[in-house]
């Protein structure tokens, strides 16, 4: 049965992050699983696209055991640098692929909080959303992943994320304390 676009909406809204919702519609209509949902334009995004934008390795694990395609982006998010490295080896140009909404490759990365993936892309050339993957690292707490990215990737500490927060703001309400040092110190 082909999906209506209000199913592929709803089957993508819920690839953010909600596993019960995105498992009871999968079951329901399995055609769902690689459908698109058009933001835009220019911007389209599967359930396993918002998955990993967010860093919902949840969602990400389950669509993947379902058959959705694993993508680099989505490699990166999940930590997965032997997948990672694969993909690169296939096509070296995935360097600079970018996620659902135009997200660069480093902000995915930024989201396993895997250091040595990080500075391995980083290395590789995806140098851009360094702002972007500081902003993922202080979101999940991943200190030594920030701490790298300000000390390598020079990102900008007033970029705000989609809540109008910078950096340091996320680390404040967070109250995460060795983040809002480790952010203060490199504000200088």
């Amino acid at each position: 049965m082909q999906p209506t676009p209000d199913q592929i909406r709803e089957f993508v809204i819920a690839g953010h992050g909600n596993l019960p919702v995105v498992r009871a519609m999968l079951a329901e209509n399995p055609a769902l699983l690689n459908l698109a949902q058009a933001w835009s334009e220019t911007d389209n995004e599967t359930a396993i696209q918002a998955a990993a934008h967010v860093g919902a390795r949840h969602v990400a694990e389950f669509l993947l055991a379902q058959g959705a395609p694993l993508t680099i982006p989505t490699a990166a998010m999940l930590g997965r640098a032997g997948d990672v490295q694969r993909l690169l080896a296939e096509e070296p140009a995935r360097i600079t692929e970018r996620g659902a909404h135009g997200i660069a490759l480093l902000a995915h990365a930024a989201l396993s909080g895997e250091v040595e993936l990080i500075a391995l892309l980083h290395r590789r050339g995806a140098t851009e959303g360094a702002s972007y993957a500081l902003g993922n690292a202080v979101a999940l707490g991943h200190l030594e992943a920030a701490r790298w990215l300000l000390a390598n990737a020079k990102p900008d500490l007033t970029w705000k994320n989609y809540q109008g927060k910078t950096p340091l703001e996320m680390a404040s309400e967070s109250g995460n304390e060795a983040m809002v040092a480790l952010l203060k110190q490199a504000s200088g």
